[in-house]
């Protein structure tokens, strides 16, 4: 079983993985925090292929061979576990090679013959609840995983969809989904996001992200999911929603205290 229940779950990167001007330096920041606090499981994540942007004409990133490539490189060079998302099930294969864990985007995560295809590389699948979705529902999407064979399932909150243009993140659903399995994983970093607010492309505030993870942690999340890059307004994607990379020891370090204050109480 990768995850370990008495570590920090923290799975971390940039939206996209972009290049080595952005991944590599992300890596480095993040492997010295596992290495300075061992009591946090980092998992790198990056994405290789921006499939649901708002416009056509948005950058998608750089795509599978030289996303898996820089994937391999960062996980030789840290020893970090690696994830990515899957779009098709004819990634699953080849993506499950190189990654420890299979990731499902939100919009996707009814799409069997995807979760069918993810469950059945062996690898780790952390499944983002749909924005559109009941949290009890998300029982069906961990059962698609597993029914070719028994597989480690993570859940993801990443905040429902709220009118137009907006999303709230109840954090009932941590608790709901948590009835099923663990780890849960609060996104701070979708969380905030505004979707399609940006004039063909989403918007978000970030000043917010801190707020939804300490709520998150303090409904009972089990792990962190954040978005993080060195110069968040020059991002190719979800710049408003990342968090500065400057700033992210220093938040996932407070996180951590809340989260073993929590279980020092249980």
């Amino acid at each position: 079983m990768l995850y370990q229940p008495d570590r920090f779950l923290v799975i971390a990167g940039p939206c996209s993985l972009e290049g080595p001007e952005v991944a590599f330096p992300v890596a480095e920041v993040l492997a010295e925090i596992q290495q300075d606090y061992p009591e946090i499981q980092v998992i790198f994540k990056g994405s290789f292929d921006k499939a649901n942007r708002t416009s056509s004409y948005s950058n998608r990133g750089p795509g599978q061979e030289e996303g898996l490539r820089l994937l391999q490189k960062i996980k030789e060079n840290t020893a970090l576990p690696v994830l990515t998302d899957i779009h098709l099930p004819s990634q699953a294969d080849p993506v499950g090679e190189v990654c420890d864990i299979l990731q499902i985007p939100a919009f996707l995560c009814r799409q069997t013959d995807l979760l069918v295809a993810a469950g059945a590389t062996g690898r780790a699948v952390n499944i983002k609840k749909g924005q559109f979705l009941a949290p009890a529902d998300m029982k069906f999407a961990v059962d698609k995983t597993s029914s070719k064979q028994p597989v480690e399932t993570w859940l993801t909150e990443r905040g429902t969809t709220f009118g137009y243009g907006n999303l709230v993140v109840d954090s009932r659903s941590i608790v709901i989904m948590k009835e099923m399995l663990s780890p849960i994983i609060i996104d701070a970093s979708h969380g905030v996001q505004l979707p399609g607010a940006g004039g063909g492309k989403s918007s978000g505030q970030r000043e917010y992200i801190p707020t939804i993870a300490k709520v998150g942690i303090t409904a009972g999340a089990d792990g962190l999911f954040l978005e993080t890059h060195p110069s968040p307004k020059d991002a190719i994607s979800d710049a408003d929603s990342q968090w500065p990379l400057q700033q992210f020891r220093e938040l996932v370090c407070k996180c951590l205290k809340l989260w073993n204050f929590l279980k020092e109480a249980e």
